[in-house]
């Protein structure tokens, strides 16, 4: 992380690029790091995690079944977020929003297209996310 100035904590740019490093490496311990532990964690494609259990499990998914790169296209910091647009080598794009507090992150928010991720990364599209509700209704082909 960029250095803060003593006895302040790192910036939200600081700590998503922080972010990005560990997961870039699949580092789940590092990226928990980065959370307070009572974190939400919403995925708009599913429903907000909330604590550092389910986020935890959350990383623990999806670098056992995919191998994930998060390349930075643009990272703005607003007062207390950082907003972070990625693409990775095989083309799926998207963007998050951090709220990042004393130095960690309270409130994660990611868009990408699931469907996309899937199809990229040869998975099948299971018919539920994370232990949730079905991710489509069954009767749509």
């Amino acid at each position: 992380m960029d250095a803060a100035p003593a006895n302040e904590p790192p910036s939200p740019k600081a700590v998503v690029l922080a972010w990005v490093a560990c997961f870039n490496q699949a580092d789940i311990d590092g990226l928990c790091a980065l959370y307070h532990d009572d974190a939400v964690n919403h995925q708009v494609v599913t429903e907000p995690l909330r604590g550092l259990a389910a986020i935890r499990q959350l990383f623990e998914t999806e670098f056992g079944r995919a191998n994930m790169q998060c390349e930075i296209a643009q990272l703005h910091e607003a007062g207390d977020w950082a907003i972070l647009e990625w693409q990775d080598p095989l083309g799926l794009q998207g963007c998050g929003f951090f709220l990042v507090e004393a130095g960690k992150i309270r409130h994660q928010r990611g868009y990408f297209d699931q469907l996309s991720f899937f199809r990229a990364q040869h998975l099948s599209v299971p018919d539920t996310y994370l232990d949730q509700q079905p991710t489509h209704n069954k009767n749509d082909k």
